[in-house]
């Protein structure tokens, strides 16, 4: 299913400056992805993708991720109803990472923990603590659904 949608890969020219799309997945079929919100811009999740993922959410404009930890694909929001509809999908220079901006279902949330985007702590910048303390950008989480 997913090979049909996906070109074959071909000189450095042909996937830096062609229309075809041939996204490289890594050594485990899997290529990188990061989601923003279409209306904001804030960074939501990063998360990846295999073939059929990618095929799935270009097919349906919602997206669809592999879950490293589970082994299974992974339809974002199906049971907490955060679905995630494709605005608009970009792949890198390269095409080895992609991009989704995507309007998020429910309460708006992504993060499994409970806030809006998974990226909720703030790594310090030229500390000596050891170890480095994170502080928390966001410090209340979503009501759930």
């Amino acid at each position: 299913m997913s090979q049909s949608l996906f070109g074959k890969r071909g000189d450095k020219a042909e996937i830096e400056e062609g229309s075809d799309f041939a996204p490289k997945f890594d050594e485990n079929g899997l290529i990188p992805v990061v989601t923003t919100d279409a209306a904001s811009g804030e960074l939501l999740m990063h998360a990846w993708m295999n073939a059929d993922a990618l095929a799935q959410t270009i097919e349906t404009g919602e997206a669809v991720y592999w879950s490293r930890s589970r082994g299974e694909l992974w339809k974002k929001g199906e049971t907490s109803g955060q679905l995630q509809t494709v605005v608009e999908m970009r792949t890198d220079c390269d095409q080895d990472a992609i991009w989704l901006k995507v309007k998020v279902g429910g309460n708006g949330g992504t993060c499994h923990v409970g806030y809006r985007a998974c990226f909720y702590r703030v790594i310090p910048v030229g500390t000596k603590e050891r170890p480095a303390r994170l502080d928390f950008a966001e410090t209340e989480k979503l009501p759930r659904n």
